[in-house]
């Protein structure tokens, strides 16, 4: 049972902008599936649901406990995560020539997921058991990089460019944030720079289009542009307070692909126009300011940089789809939290919430006084 303290120290407007966020996806996702033939679309709506009931579950589990466990368990953790993504590349599911899931009946399970937020608790781990004030160098960072590095290979091996890169970049976020000496950001600059040709050479052909179609959209507008143009014209087309709930042209005939995962935001954009897309975006901005004060005030470093961790993992994620579909980065895949469908990572999300929650509620409740 929660001490009373704890339920005292329950941050109600953090769950309110959680709540909000799974009414506007449940909604979003019905006008999503609502033209889909036959009954596809019902499906996907029903599951949608039940993975948000389940991942209700699982957020209030996570308040139960005391969130200093998971440093206990952090490397556990971690490497539970890459076995599943090295079983996941020999016996995992095929399906539209990427390798990620293990299929369990109905259920499929997407390792990568874990795969982040054992990435966040690691480094957590790791830069809680180091002195303050520190200007960290390679000789202090090499082991880091490794646990940075293996994940990431695996995710890219699946192939899952959007997972890896959410992970290099919300990892380097908290690396830089934990304080780095000037000459080793510069080495990493200039190693970024000469590894990027070497990296463009190993990625698929269909990932060399989109970073190719984004430089210039027009390059294949049947093809690798298709997709961006398609989002482009249905967020456009939204204007200031959109066609409508359920009146989206480009949703009810579907124009927009992947318009339940992936494109999720174009379809709430054509319906609610740039007001609509201003209030969601408006509860993603309260969320990280939420995330960020949390780990501002908790009272050690471990429970500081797994709230920043959790915070900036879901920063990176919400700007790089937002941007993704509105054609200011390349499309690389990565589903928008809460609104996209996909049980892992809403469970996990869910999960996340209820880690940075724990966190918030035991603020005053240091080594458990």
């Amino acid at each position: 049972m929660l001490d009373r303290r704890l339920i005292q120290n329950f941050d109600w407007v953090l769950f309110f902008i959680i709540i909000a966020l799974a009414g506007l996806s449940i909604m979003n996702m019905y006008s999503a599936t609502y033209f889909v033939k036959g009954i596809g679309g019902a499906k996907i709506f029903k599951r949608h649901i039940c993975w948000y009931a389940f991942g209700f579950i699982m957020f209030f589990i996570m308040l139960i406990f005391d969130y200093h466990i998971l440093k206990q368990w952090a490397y556990h953790i971690y490497f539970v995560s890459v076995l599943l993504l090295l079983l996941v590349l020999i016996i995992g599911k095929i399906t539209s020539g990427s390798q990620r899931w293990f299929r369990i009946g109905p259920i499929s399970f997407q390792p990568s997921e874990l795969a982040k937020l054992g990435v966040a608790i690691i480094i957590s781990y790791f830069f809680s058991e180091r002195p303050n004030n520190t200007r960290y160098t390679f000789k202090d960072l090499w082991p880091i990089f490794l646990l940075i590095i293996i994940p990431s290979a695996l995710i890219l091996k699946e192939p899952d460019l959007g997972t890896a890169i959410i992970i290099f970049i919300f990892a380097g976020t908290i690396i830089l944030f934990s304080g780095i000496s000037r000459k080793f950001l510069i080495i990493l600059v200039l190693t970024g720079l000469i590894i990027a040709p070497i990296t463009w050479g190993h990625l698929k052909d269909y990932q060399k289009k989109r970073i190719l179609t984004f430089i210039n959209p027009n390059m294949d507008p049947l093809g690798a542009g298709y997709h961006i143009t398609q989002s482009k014209i249905a967020i456009g087309s939204g204007m200031l307070f959109g066609k409508g709930y359920l009146n989206g042209s480009q949703t009810r005939l579907h124009f927009l692909p992947e318009q339940h995962t992936d494109f999720i935001f174009s379809v709430f954009a054509e319906e609610w126009g740039f007001f609509g897309s201003l209030i969601l975006i408006t509860l993603y901005i309260l969320l990280v300011l939420k995330g960020l004060d949390i780990a501002k005030n908790s009272k050690d470093k471990f429970g500081c940089y797994l709230a920043l961790s959790i915070t900036v993992m879901t920063f990176w994620q919400v700007f790089v789809n937002i941007g993704m579909v509105t054609g200011i980065l390349p499309v690389v895949g990565t589903p928008l939290l809460f609104m996209s469908y996909g049980g892992s990572s809403l469970i996990f999300t869910m999960m996340s919430m209820g880690i940075l929650m724990n966190i918030r509620m035991r603020r005053y409740m240091f080594n458990g006084l």
